[in-house]
């Protein structure tokens, strides 16, 4: 689960970046204080839901009394058309907390929806779909939580829980084992998974030895991936990433490759189509 904290506070921000001084302006004027309204959620597109429980956050800001009727789950593989919720109270209500509501929902969902496709291409392997740090500043821990309700599994989820040794630390280190024992050294790091990038199959030879927990293969050639599982020999895990999509991680899968990190599902996945619709009450 996300960390509802920050998503609290995120959704605070966003409600006040939408409303603020003067609030609604469109709905106090438009609709009396005593219009009670029903909002029905509804899926325009085939997808994966994600953030469900953002839009009941979204209108426990916005007035506690909006009750929520959820028809959907997060997870679930929904079809156009589909009814994902129903938000009952006071008009202005229900038409102010909208679309922070279905941006939350929107995009939590589409990312859920392209994992989904990406662990979809990979079926029938032994083949884990990752994502990266590639993420919308401050949404992270939501951006993760989406990519596991589609299917997909976390990488670190920042800095601090994981090091990853890229080619910038082993050019200023000077070599990957002066990275490693640098690591090994730092009692703080040492505690924690240490991943190795690697750029050609020399760095894979030279990392193997200092029994890592993961290496990832950077920008090789499908011909270069099989070699290093061979190389390899289940010695350690094998991560391959760069330039992933969805017409090209099946044959990544097929080399033997344990993780496929996919930078995409977080900083290009689309938001899936989704309105709110209300009738009076």
């Amino acid at each position: 689960m996300f960390d509802t904290e920050l998503a609290s506070l995120l959704i605070e921000l966003a409600l006040r970046e939408d409303l603020g001084e003067a609030g609604d302006l469109t709905s106090k004027s438009t609709l009396s204080d005593d219009v009670r309204v029903c909002g029905r959620i509804v899926a325009k597109a085939d997808g994966v839901i994600a953030g469900l429980p953002l839009v009941e956050m979204v209108y426990g800001q916005v007035d506690p009394t909006v009750s929520i009727h959820l028809s959907a789950q997060d997870g679930q593989h929904i079809t156009s058309g589909t009814l994902i919720a129903e938000v009952e109270g006071k008009g202005q209500s229900i038409l102010t907390g909208e679309r922070v509501a279905l941006n939350f929902l929107q995009r939590l969902s589409g990312i859920a929806t392209l994992t989904a496709q990406f662990v979809g291409a990979v079926s029938g392997t032994k083949t884990v779909i990752l994502d990266t740090r590639k993420t919308t500043p401050g949404w992270r821990l939501l951006e993760k939580y989406a990519v596991k309700q589609g299917g997909g599994d976390n990488h670190r989820i920042g800095l601090y829980d994981m090091v990853l040794i890229k080619d910038n630390h082993i050019d200023g280190a000077g070599s990957i084992t002066a990275a490693v024992n640098a690591v090994r050294d730092y009692p703080q790091a040492a505690q924690v998974p240490i991943e190795v990038e690697v750029r050609n199959l020399d760095e894979l030879r030279e990392v193997l030895p200092l029994k890592v927990d993961r290496v990832l293969l950077d920008n090789m050639t499908d011909d270069q991936m099989r070699e290093a599982v061979i190389i390899t020999n289940g010695s350690t895990k094998l991560e391959a990433s760069g330039n992933m999509n969805l017409q090209r991680v099946a044959k990544v899968a097929a080399t033997g490759v344990d993780y496929i990190s996919v930078g995409a599902l977080t900083h290009s996945a689309p938001a899936l189509d989704l309105s709110m619709k209300i009738v009076r009450l």
